[in-house]
């Protein structure tokens, strides 16, 4: 029998790897926002991942959207790629991870296959979702259907490094399992796949891939805060040491999104459960997330040098997305940079041509405007937090336009070329 495959869930994941497997297989795709499926059915992708051409090419392949348990019934192969987020105590939230599981152990049969992609703690695909499926499908694991694991690699905003153009790790719950698995993705990836030994391992692959970097971009960030401090330019230190071979060229800056800033925390909550206290990694966690204080504190510090009221003054952000080219805003760091300036009663406007304003005013009330260069208002100071392709183009003079006298220029991202500040 020929694998009919479905995706459950159709984020910045899913979407493109149904689209990937709708070249060779029958695909559903399945997702609980009925507003999300509505608009994939019309050819409408917001995440921008496809194009309206792709998806009309996925439908033309045969491949179907829909949030009706009814319509994944009749697939073989379950692809889970729900996100897997953290609570405010900075601990897993495996909700949507569970309820895929419960779901679609009401379609279970003999043989069937489950795949999962997000990324997790080891141990979550066996100790976790397995039980879930056993529960709901009353079959056993291993006997009855068997389960796999490979973790996503998507890199959202990205059109070179796409889906099937990098390598992938794969996985299964027995020897024969773990080939079938790699041979499914063998078939889409070109780039090649590469078969762990067990799912756990490539559990564990996965989520010190985000971790390491982390890591590293904190020991930048908390360099950054060390020059700035001695009044030394960063990036000219780093760009001074990059001149040796083996030095690992980075640039401080803030780390958000739906991976390097929360899977961390899956690791280190699986160590501290079982008694080990990961000191480096957490304190990497705690630089990272204090820079967007750090850079609000520096605007209005640089603002008081400049005698500018703080109180009522007027300040413009450019960028809200968590990186540049992409409209994804999941755990943006640039928002606690809005939040700290708003408590010193700054009026902050915030302007990114990859947001609907309308769309922020109806989910994130993040203060979204329109072009603010194309309007009259002017500002006591700017802070270039997202370096997209539309505000790198800017010159000095488009920003004199609409800035008040002794304005300040905060630089996040090396874009502007005379700064006040730049981190």
């Amino acid at each position: 029998m020929r694998d009919k495959i479905c995706i459950v869930g159709l984020g910045y994941v899913g979407l493109p790897l149904a689209h990937a497997f709708s070249e060779k297989y029958e695909v559903v795709g399945f997702d609980i926002n009925q507003l999300r499926i509505d608009e994939l059915n019309a050819g409408y992708d917001r995440t921008l991942e496809l194009t309206e051409e792709q998806l009309h090419e996925s439908i033309k392949n045969g491949m179907k959207f829909s949030d009706n348990v009814e319509a994944i019934k009749e697939c073989n192969v379950y692809i889970v790629t729900v996100p897997t987020p953290i609570d405010s105590s900075n601990r897993p939230d495996l909700t949507p991870l569970i309820k895929s599981s419960q779901t679609i152990g009401k379609v279970l049969k003999k043989d069937d296959l489950v795949i999962y992609e997000s990324t997790v703690y080891p141990g979550v695909t066996e100790e976790v979702c397995v039980p879930e499926l056993e529960k709901i499908s009353n079959m056993k694991f291993n006997e009855d259907f068997f389960c796999g694991y490979s973790p996503e690699r998507i890199n959202p905003g990205d059109k070179e490094h796409t889906v099937t153009k990098i390598l992938k790790v794969t996985s299964g719950s027995t020897p024969e399992i773990a080939d079938r698995v790699d041979e499914l993705y063998k078939s889409i990836i070109t780039a090649g796949t590469y078969k762990a030994s067990s799912i756990k391992v490539a559990e564990a692959s996965k989520v010190i891939e985000n971790t390491q970097r982390d890591v590293n971009i904190a020991l930048i960030n908390e360099l950054a805060l060390i020059f700035d401090t001695m009044d030394i330019d960063t990036n000219e230190v780093i760009a001074a040491a990059a001149t040796k071979w083996n030095f690992i060229k980075l640039t401080p800056g803030l780390v958000g999104g739906h991976c390097i800033g929360v899977d961390p925390y899956y690791l280190t909550y699986k160590a501290e459960e079982l008694g080990y206290k990961p000191n480096l990694i957490l304190g990497a966690r705690q630089i990272n997330n204090g820079m967007g204080k750090y850079i609000a504190e520096q605007t209005i510090k640089s603002m008081i040098k400049n005698d500018k009221k703080i109180k009522d003054s007027s300040i413009l952000v450019l960028g809200v997305t968590f990186k540049e080219d992409c409209p994804d805003m999941r755990n943006s760091k640039v928002v606690d940079i809005i939040v700290e300036l708003k408590s010193y009663g700054c009026k902050v406007d915030v302007y990114d041509p990859w947001v609907d304003p309308h769309e922020d005013k109806k989910s994130y009330k993040h203060g979204i405007i329109e072009n603010p260069f194309e309007q009259a208002k002017k500002y006591d100071a700017i802070v270039a937090a997202v370096a997209h392709q539309q505000f790198r183009t800017l010159s000095q003079d488009d920003f004199n336009r609409i800035l008040n006298e002794n304005p300040v220029i905060i630089d996040i991202k090396g874009i502007v070329e005379k700064p006040t500040w730049r981190l």
